[in-house]
């Protein structure tokens, strides 16, 4: 009796070890936090984009001891709280991209920002973009989704953002 307690003991520890060991899988609309002001936004998992993209008004390029550096707002709405989130920022400028679509092509600004997906917090570098209209203030590209894990197309909010402080 013992030996049939003791393999079962054993098998559901190796169960446990076994889900420990299965990577996230993330939704292709999911909720993010911005840090560290802690601002949770719906972030849509973009393989179509290789540099992520975020909703960024007032964007302006000036120089800082003779670098280059970016000020912009992000003027958002928290989904958590469903208050107002309007923040400037600067940040170093990181490069910039050109990016061509159907409304023909576009140059900009790539900054790094702070995101929790999941468990894991990103300092992820995004292309700053009026996205206003957008139904998603931020998109991740494959850079990042690359790191993430599996993406399930069929499924939405599948994993709530849980980063340390």
């Amino acid at each position: 009796m013992r030996a049939k307690v003791w393999a079962i003991g054993g098998l559901l520890g190796a169960l446990s070890v076994i889900a420990q060991a299965q990577p996230q899988v993330f939704g292709w609309v999911e909720e993010g936090v911005l840090l560290p002001e802690n601002v949770e936004v719906k972030v849509k998992m973009d393989t179509g984009a290789l540099t992520s993209s975020m909703d960024a008004r007032s964007i302006e390029r000036f120089k800082r001891a003779g670098k280059s550096w970016v000020r912009f707002t992000i003027d958002l709405t928290d989904n958590k709280t469903g208050k107002a989130f309007i923040k400037e920022f600067e940040r170093p400028l990181v490069r910039n991209i050109k990016v061509s679509g159907a409304g023909g092509v576009d140059h900009r600004p790539v900054v790094t920002m702070p995101i929790c997906l999941g468990n894991q917090r990103y300092d992820e570098q995004f292309s700053l973009r009026n996205r206003g209209k957008m139904v998603y203030p931020v998109l991740i590209g494959r850079r990042t989704l690359e790191h993430l894990g599996a993406i399930d197309v069929s499924r939405t909010f599948t994993v709530e953002p849980h980063c340390p402080k």
